[in-house]
């Protein structure tokens, strides 16, 4: 009878990228007893890996990240003279804290959370031309945002009513009796890729469009 070795009976390996050739030779290193040849052993263990991976070599503090992963392959049994700090295997397992959900700039979506990030750089402005400007600029890209969700017509006022809330009370653009670009200019629609070569396919085989 053949002595047939299965991958569902044999060790789980660390890190399979280096093989089952390094996890036994690191799980045979770490049964020796003599502490120079096991130092030895260890450094020929880490040279091997690194022939093996080519691309760390071009990674920052590369002999760093090998011995790293020589103890973790070794489960951090591995007792050698190591020229780094061993690593700790609570931290390297410790879980990241969890993200906070991102919460949405206001009810208003369609505006997006960028027009927010504007809103309140713009109440952070001090008074004059410059900040007028920057909020007209803002108010008609809120009805543009508004025409691409609504699809339909939109008075200005309620573009201001929406401008007032979200800057939190601090802007009251409706009392300067400004008006907003008009929607057909906001939501004039480009050209279409397709019918701009059948344009200009047409424009190079009629003669009488050329000059």
């Amino acid at each position: 009878m053949l002595d047939i070795e299965y991958n569902s009976d044999r060790e789980i390996m660390k890190i399979p990228e280096y093989g089952r050739h390094i996890q036994k030779l690191v799980n045979y290193c770490i049964s020796i007893e003599d502490d120079a040849k096991r130092n030895k052993m260890a450094k020929a263990i880490v040279d091997v890996m690194g022939n093996l991976q080519p691309h760390l070599r071009d990674v920052p503090d590369f002999q760093h990240k090998l011995w790293d992963q020589l103890f973790i392959i070794s489960d951090y049994k591995l007792k050698v003279d190591s020229p780094y700090t061993e690593p700790s295997k609570e931290v390297l397992q410790a879980k990241p804290e969890p993200l906070a959900y991102p919460k949405l700039a206001s009810k208003y979506r369609f505006y997006g959370n960028n027009i927010q990030i504007m809103i309140d750089a713009a109440n952070k402005w001090e008074d004059g031309e410059m900040k007028d400007a920057l909020i007209y600029t803002i108010a008609n890209h809120m009805k543009k945002c508004y025409l691409n969700w609504n699809k339909d017509t939109v008075e200005d006022k309620t573009i201001f009513k929406h401008l007032h809330e979200l800057s939190g009370g601090k802007i009251s653009y409706s009392e300067k009796n400004e008006e907003l670009s008009e929607s057909k200019s906001l939501m004039r629609k480009k050209v279409s890729r397709t019918n701009y070569k059948s344009n200009s396919k047409q424009y190079k085989k009629n003669p009488k469009w050329k000059k």
